[in-house]
């Protein structure tokens, strides 16, 4: 039996490709290899967002960029977290088993604050709705970059503790971070995140992702100088290049003569090139609005078979019913 794997992306804007390095490759991947539960994460993304046409019009947007890129609806099971309100239920009763402390000790939030978000409750208690997505359905596994792994284990100590209080009612979920790609550089060398506007879109124009990867900062090496590797155009050209390829590109680095210009050119196509058949994809799914829809139906339709299954076993042992 294929193991049961789940994963979530917020609709906070321009799917980028550090999302799809950092954890949409692999989930693509993971369609044929495991049992994939894929979600757009609307709930979540309203404790940044609070303007309801933004947030209609990202939310089907990325569940439009995730088909395109490659999520299939046939083959996994593939929906808008909305549209399954049984988590938000779940997440109120797994609340009962998270102390405040163990909420406080969250650095996520810790950052986000420091970085300027508002705090509210949904900041705060994002720890617990995480926790209610992945036990929910049951997940055995659940891939996450570094930054949320603490939140797994606030999971598996929610699960862990309802568990040893009413019976073995959830599936305990395994951890697994890609050591590789967990943090893709964007062109300033930070973290590539919209918040640091250091992005390159997958679906923007070729003049913006031409204009972004021009702005990829580098050193000032002499054209006869060895250049630096450590840097971020090599480390974001490095993402779409296989291990020879990659390899190539160190010798050119390497070897006097090279030029940042003709790099970036060269970054520019494979860009371009590299996404060509999802950016004709997502045109299509665009309009036509009632496919998208379709698709929407059909993931919701599964997820909520195994969300009431979940659900009204935890009712059941906690005396709800």
């Amino acid at each position: 039996m294929k193991k049961r794997i789940l994963s979530g992306a917020q609709p906070s804007g321009q799917l980028h490709i550090g999302n799809y390095f950092g954890m949409i490759e692999r989930m693509i991947r993971f369609q044929s290899e495991s049992d994939l539960f894929c979600f757009v994460a609307n709930y979540h993304s309203m404790t940044s967002i609070n303007d309801k046409a933004e947030l209609e019009d990202n939310t089907r947007q990325a569940f439009i960029d995730l088909l395109a890129l490659g999520i299939d609806p046939d083959k996994s099971t593939f929906w808008v977290q909305s549209h399954v309100p049984e988590v938000t239920e779940l997440a109120w009763i797994l609340s009962n088993f998270a102390s405040v402390g163990l909420m406080q000790r969250s650095t996520s939030y810790k950052d986000k604050i420091s970085n300027g978000l508002k705090p509210n409750m949904g900041l705060f208690s994002y720890p617990i709705l995480m926790a209610s997505d992945i036990l929910l359905f049951q997940s055995e596994m659940v891939p996450v970059g570094k930054d949320q792994k603490q939140h797994l284990e606030m999971t598996r100590d929610i699960a862990i503790k309802f568990n040893n209080t009413f019976g073995e009612i959830f599936t305990i979920p395994d951890i697994e971070i890609n050591e590789s790609n967990d943090v893709v550089i964007g062109i300033d060398n930070q973290k590539m995140s919209k918040s640091y506007n250091n992005t390159i879109p997958i679906f923007a124009s070729n003049d913006i992702i031409k204009d972004q990867v021009m702005n990829i900062v580098t050193d000032s090496a002499g054209l006869n100088d060895p250049k630096d590797q450590d840097t971020p155009l090599f480390k974001i050209y490095s993402l779409f290049l296989d291990d020879v390829s990659k390899k190539e590109l160190s010798d050119r680095y390497n070897t006097p003569g090279l030029k940042y210009m003709d790099i970036k050119k060269e970054l520019i196509e494979t860009i371009i090139s590299f996404f060509e058949s999802q950016k004709l994809k997502r045109e299509k799914l665009v309009l036509d609005n009632d496919e998208v829809t379709k698709k929407m139906i059909l993931g919701q339709t599964k997820a909520k078979e195994i969300a009431q299954k979940t659900l009204q076993e935890v009712k059941s042992a906690t005396g709800l019913i």
